[in-house]
């Protein structure tokens, strides 16, 4: 039997009574009293795995008289390849774990977690994670997921990642969030995917929270398309409050003369951008139009959205990668103003694929700055891989060697495929494994450096 006791006892006694805090006993129990608690720190130290210090302090909280019940319980959590030390931690952060009910708890929801093809290994870590998942809602939790349409894998994602959902009430808590998401019209996948994925957002409050921020975003962008539109590229918008902080940035950009369908679709394009301080927004809104970008373009929202994307010290990281190949800093910004994605391209991607270019094909750095979409592209699956077509179609005469090799570069794949790989494999059967990476790029030919000007 184990029974909760008080955590104070005082040490005196009037007619025989010795009085507790919360209650009195006669003195005749309290040698008994004194004698299951010397069992129950025993038994902790021993088959718990506990130290002196750690049971005595759990047996102010509980009682163990008969063992029975415990030692089922620590049974079946040793099956799962627990080990001691694991256990002590268990027991000595959630002792009540040894008060659980057993038949209609413990032993189901272990099963259940069986069931859904948890390893043993996985198991052991949720435990240690929250040993309480043990005595919680999971049985009724997980009927739930499954009638919502949510995949095994789905729901041991949810489990692992938040088993605090778990003791959250079904019906009363997780029930009315999956209905109002499908009100909104999320198909059941996109339930079953946004909630696996930020599961999260079951523990914000339906009425304070979810409903808010889907008002917001309907008197933002309108129309519930364009809501749905925006949460499936990115469900953690549900993290902020958007009446906080999205509707405050929108008043600012207004104020400073960006015109709301530009700032619409800013928001559309990369809803973070809209997300920053106030502080933050202002500043950015300055840079942007200094580099002579017109708020009423839509080049203005792509340079607002690179730059509220990366901080100052990678931004000028960048801008002096692009200068190390010679260009000035008023060249780059041209670009930039041309071409406003070149800055989100990674710093190291703008320096294999410029070094590339500028000393393995010799093509100027203001060519590259004219046909930014060269740095967009993957040297490994398309420009090697191209330049080693070419190389073969030289070498063998069947292109002249002053050939405009940018030209070839920015081709569709399909039309790279059909213009050039299956016109030319005949007198030249080796430049299909060369499309396909399979043939060592050499170099070219000494090629005018004239020719390298994109059409």
């Amino acid at each position: 039997m184990i029974r909760l006791i008080c955590k104070k006892t005082l040490s005196c006694s009037i007619h025989g009574l010795c009085f507790t805090k919360y209650f009195l006993r006669p003195i005749s129990e309290m040698s008994s009293f004194t004698d299951s608690r010397s069992h129950t720190v025993s038994y902790l130290q021993n088959s718990c795995g506990l130290s002196l210090d750690s049971a005595i302090s759990v047996s102010e909280k509980l009682l163990i008289v008969d063992t029975e019940k415990t030692d089922t319980i620590l049974q079946l959590v040793r099956t799962q390849g627990l080990t001691q030390a694991q256990i002590a931690n268990i027991i000595t952060t959630r002792p009540t774990l040894l008060l659980a009910r057993f038949e209609d708890k413990l032993r189901p929801n272990m099963e259940l977690l069986e069931s859904l093809g948890l390893s043993r290994a996985s198991i052991v870590r949720l435990l240690c994670k929250d040993p309480r998942v043990l005595d919680s809602h999971l049985v009724e939790s997980v009927e739930l997921f499954r009638t919502q349409c949510f995949s095994d894998k789905k729901i041991t994602s949810i489990i692992m990642r938040y088993p605090t959902l778990l003791f959250l009430n079904p019906n009363k808590n997780l029930k009315p969030k999956l209905d109002f998401f499908k009100a909104m019209g999320f198909a059941d996948d996109d339930v079953a995917k946004l909630l696996s994925t930020h599961p999260y957002i079951l523990l914000r409050s339906l009425e304070n929270y979810i409903i808010p921020c889907f008002q917001v975003l309907k008197r933002v962008l309108g129309t519930d398309e364009n809501v749905l539109k925006i949460m499936k590229s990115g469900y953690w918008i549900l993290k902020f409050k958007l009446e906080e902080v999205l509707e405050p940035n929108i008043s600012v950009l207004e104020s400073l003369g960006v015109p709301k369908p530009i700032i619409v679709r800013l928001f559309m394009i990369h809803p973070r951008s809209l997300l920053l301080s106030s502080n933050r927004i202002r500043e950015i809104f300055d840079e942007v139009l200094k580099l002579g970008f017109n708020p009423n373009t839509l080049y203005f929202a792509l340079a607002f959205r690179s730059m509220a994307v990366i901080n100052k010290n990678l931004w000028n990281q960048k801008l002096e990668a692009y200068k190390s190949f010679g260009l000035s800093e008023e060249q780059v910004y041209s670009a930039f103003r041309r071409q406003p994605m070149c800055m989100l391209i990674s710093l190291n991607k703008i320096k294999k694929l410029m070094s590339f270019f500028t000393q393995n094909l010799h093509i100027e750095p203001l060519v590259i700055c004219k046909n930014l979409d060269l740095l967009h592209y993957s040297l490994e699956k398309r420009i090697i891989p191209r330049c080693s077509v070419l190389q073969l179609l030289m070498s063998t005469g069947v292109l002249k060697k002053d050939v405009n090799v940018v030209y070839y570069f920015q081709m569709s794949e399909e039309k790279f495929v059909e213009k050039v790989v299956r016109k030319y494999e005949i007198v030249c059967p080796d430049i299909v494994e060369a499309s396909k990476g399979m043939v060592e790029f050499q170099g070219f030919p000494v090629i005018s450096k004239t020719t390298l000007v994109a059409n």
